[in-house]
């Protein structure tokens, strides 16, 4: 009777003594909504090197594996602020150590300029870096966002939603990402050819198209690059500039062909070393900041107005840069029933810099003109040396004379410098 006792007492000791212990590893293993955001908040810091605030966090296994995060934000000036995220992992692999989830799904984003500056040159920590873990072949089945707001140098906010899946080594089987509640719709739909690194690319903007395909190598120096064709079919200028929260100041359709092209050390750096180039005319088209024929007539002095065009055509170069995006438009040539021109034009942070040659039905040859101000504000002038040639020109030959003395004016100016080619085109004074 008594070992029977002391037998019954070992077992509930031993069954105690277990419960305890595999109580403390549930404490760890599956830890309480509290813990879970404290050990993902000391994880962020230790990757990234900023520190995470996170509002809740709640978590469960049944029906999925499921975490939920609500009302994140880093700890910054400008705090990147996430309003609801949920990941959904494989469980299995997760025990085995190894990254696999089958879908996150973030919603109600904030992110500035400002805040994603505070992360270069921060050495972010790969998780599967440490030995413990490993990567799936697909770490990421798939991504939904919606109304992640990003913020650029101007402080201009602009929304996005989108979808990805994702095949091995993070190449995107499908994916459409789209500017939230746009009218008419901008998106960017990829769909890929088989398992080549080869997407079928539709786009969608101002009322038109630009379709074609998108490459992506692998070169020998393990650098990534990133190559699209696109074609513009009747895309609507203003549409296009002002579902990205500018203005612009030419109006009409574009019609041409658009290659893209960027080159980076990985995936993560392609869009800032994005390059476009585009090909093609606006057919009829509209500049809508001034009237370029009075500014002829009057050399600058007029402002504001329109300048109707039966066709404006000509090459523009985007470059991106970590102070904007530079914009260079050559080989521009105008017509109208009025008037025809030709020049090129850069624009960097919304300033113009251009010239233009401008021909005036009614007599006026070639004048020269200088574009200037900002986007806002553009100004048409002669220079210094285009205005004393055209004030020779007038007094030697009214009408074509002004525009060839201007022209000359202008080449004497390029030659010398502004100052001393308008002193020596300027005409002399007799002495008294």
């Amino acid at each position: 009777m008594k070992n029977a006792q002391r037998w019954t007492l070992g077992i509930a000791a031993s069954l105690v003594g277990a419960g305890v212990i595999v109580a403390g590893l549930a404490a760890w293993l599956i830890p309480s909504d509290e813990q879970l955001a404290q050990r993902i908040g000391q994880a962020f810091e230790q990757r990234t090197g900023v520190a995470l605030k996170i509002g809740r966090v709640h978590w469960t296994l049944r029906p999925l594996p499921r975490i939920v995060l609500e009302d994140l934000a880093t700890v910054q000036d400008e705090p990147i602020r996430v309003g609801r995220l949920v990941v959904e992992p494989q469980l299995r692999p997760l025990l085995a150590r190894k990254i696999r989830i089958d879908e996150v799904d973030i919603a109600d984003v904030e992110v500035s300029r400002a805040s994603v500056q505070a992360f270069k040159g921060v050495q972010m920590k790969d998780p599967a870096s440490d030995s413990a873990w490993t990567m799936a072949d697909v770490p990421l089945g798939e991504v939904r966002f919606a109304r992640v707001s990003w913020s650029d140098r101007r402080g201009i906010a602009l929304g996005y939603d989108g979808h990805i899946v994702f095949d091995a080594q993070w190449r995107p089987r499908t994916a459409e990402i789209a500017r939230h509640d746009a009218a008419p719709p901008a998106r960017l739909r990829l769909a890929r050819e088989g398992d080549a690194d080869r997407w079928r690319t539709l786009v969608d903007v101002g009322g038109g198209t630009a379709n074609g395909i998108t490459l992506l190598e692998t070169l020998a120096d393990g650098q990534v690059k990133l190559t699209a064709q696109l074609a513009p079919d009747g895309v609507d200028v203003g549409g296009l500039v002002q579902v990205f929260g500018r203005s612009a100041p030419i109006a009409g359709k574009l019609y041409g062909q658009t290659t893209v092209t960027s080159e980076a050390a990985a995936l993560t750096g392609l869009w800032g070393a994005l390059h476009t180039q585009t090909r093609g005319a606006v057919r009829p088209a509209t500049l809508t900041r001034f009237d370029l024929a009075k500014a002829v007539k009057t050399a600058g002095i007029s402002r504001g107005g329109t300048t109707p065009l039966d066709e404006l055509s000509g090459t523009l170069d985007t470059q991106n840069t970590e102070n904007g995006v530079r914009m260079t438009y050559t080989g521009l040539k105008a017509r109208s029933g009025v008037l025809t021109a030709t020049g090129s034009v850069r624009i960097f942070n919304r300033k113009l810099d251009g010239e233009a040659a401008v021909d005036i039905v009614d007599g006026v040859v070639g004048m020269p003109l200088k574009l200037g101000g900002t986007l806002d504000d553009p100004q048409l002038s002669l220079t210094g040396g285009a205005l004393a040639g055209a004030a020779v020109g007038t007094a030697v030959l009214p009408g074509v004379g002004t525009a060839l003395g201007a022209r000359i004016g202008q080449q004497i100016e390029r030659i010398f410098g502004d100052e001393e080619g308008a002193k020596r085109a300027a005409p002399q004074r007799p002495r008294p």
